[in-house]
């Protein structure tokens, strides 16, 4: 099964998340901000997490989002992190839909900084779907 992990981190508490998810997985976690970051070959899961910024997702997100070519992807599986809602999962699952991109019922969220039983967690919804 071929996966990816793709996501946007500010502070750093998504891509802690990433970074759990990748390692579990065995695959490299990608900022949507690096070159590396486009899916050059079809993925049957994409992991892919942002945080909400001003009640929005952050610009390059966004841009990675309208640019994924749903040929390329199965199954898209969100995570998140936040200071203020689990928002930003909604936002991300309402523009992968928009592609016609599957996306699971669950979704991983931790508010602020993942502790570890939160990564466990994360780790737990990888091993999920792959």
């Amino acid at each position: 099964m071929k996966t990816a992990v793709r996501y946007y981190s500010r502070s750093g508490n998504t891509k802690a998340v990433a970074l759990a998810i990748a390692r579990e997985i065995g695959v490299d976690a990608v900022s949507v901000d690096q070159t590396q970051a486009a899916l050059t070959e079809p993925v049957d899961v994409l992991f892919i997490g942002g945080a909400l910024y001003a009640y929005g997702l952050d610009a390059h997100l966004k841009a990675y989002l309208d640019a994924l070519d749903s040929a390329k992807v199965k199954k898209a599986v969100i995570f998140s992190t936040s200071w203020i809602s689990k928002h930003a999962i909604d936002l991300i699952r309402k523009a992968l839909s928009e592609k016609s991109i599957p996306v699971a019922d669950d979704a991983f969220y931790a508010k602020s900084r993942p502790n570890t039983l939160q990564l466990e967690e994360a780790c737990a919804l990888a091993r999920k779907y792959i």
